[in-house]
């Protein structure tokens, strides 16, 4: 299979699914039923509450019964837990149900994306945009991970590296060379047979590491409609761990 050839298709309980992909730049949402993908600026000045205010703007004319919500940041059981390092705040407790007037799951971003680009196996996820987002699926249960912020050489974490600011500190060339580091370091840490790099910055390098392929960004709407399908169903809604088999 093509790396940007999406995964094979699936069964879902809600015909119609609402996938919002939250990150530190923009804002994608696209429906299950329609190709089209629109999105809105981001940011830190991006609470919760005008998230919830920009989608209903961008998809007054779109019909939809379920919500799936990638969050950068640390989701428990369908709860954030934390609030985001490059957006503004009151995630925390907000009550995304209510706001959107339709059943609602949160998941960490990378692994909704991970959800959206697993071929089986165990697969390791590295999203690499403005932060570093990370998620592994090891037989179809896909877990979320904050690997972003462990430190790993010179005081520094591997977010620090990886992510936008590091590459913007290092240049190209360099920023590539340590990312190849990270994903080989990574991969052999967690046994992985293969990493999927996605986010914005994954199309920049020069040269993918071994056994590591590049990821879609249509990947992560289809793990948001994947979150509600019917095999799924076994998950507590929201939970932050989803079986895929």
């Amino acid at each position: 299979m093509n790396s940007a050839d999406p995964p094979q298709s699936y069964q879902i309980t809600h015909r119609r699914v609402l996938a919002i992909d939250v990150g530190g730049s923009h804002v994608k949402v696209r429906v299950s039923t329609r190709r089209e993908e629109r999105q809105f600026v981001s940011g830190p000045d991006l609470t919760a509450k005008r998230m919830v205010a920009g989608v209903h703007k961008l998809t007054g004319d779109w019909t939809y019964d379920a919500v799936s919500i990638g969050y950068p940041g640390i989701v428990i059981h369908g709860k954030i837990m934390t609030e985001p390092h490059n957006l503004g705040g009151g995630w925390v407790g907000f009550d995304f149900r209510a706001a959107f007037g339709r059943p609602t799951r949160v998941i960490n971003d990378a692994a909704m994306q991970a959800i959206g680009s697993y071929q089986g196996g165990r697969m390791l996820f590295l999203g690499l945009g403005t932060g570093l987002g990370s998620a592994m699926i090891v037989d179809g249960v896909v877990a979320a991970m904050e690997l972003a912020h462990m430190n790993y050489k010179n005081g520094k974490t591997y977010e620090e590296y990886a992510g936008e600011r590091g590459r913007r500190r290092l240049g190209p060339k360099k920023w590539g060379r340590v990312v190849n580091d990270i994903v080989k370091t990574l991969r052999v840490a967690m046994e992985a047979d293969y990493v999927v790099l996605g986010g914005g910055n994954a199309r920049k390098l020069k040269k993918l590491p071994k056994n590591a392929r590049l990821g879609n960004n249509d990947f992560a709407f289809l793990g948001g409609f994947r979150m509600w399908r019917a095999t799924a169903s076994r998950v507590p809604s929201g939970g932050g761990v989803v079986c895929l088999t």
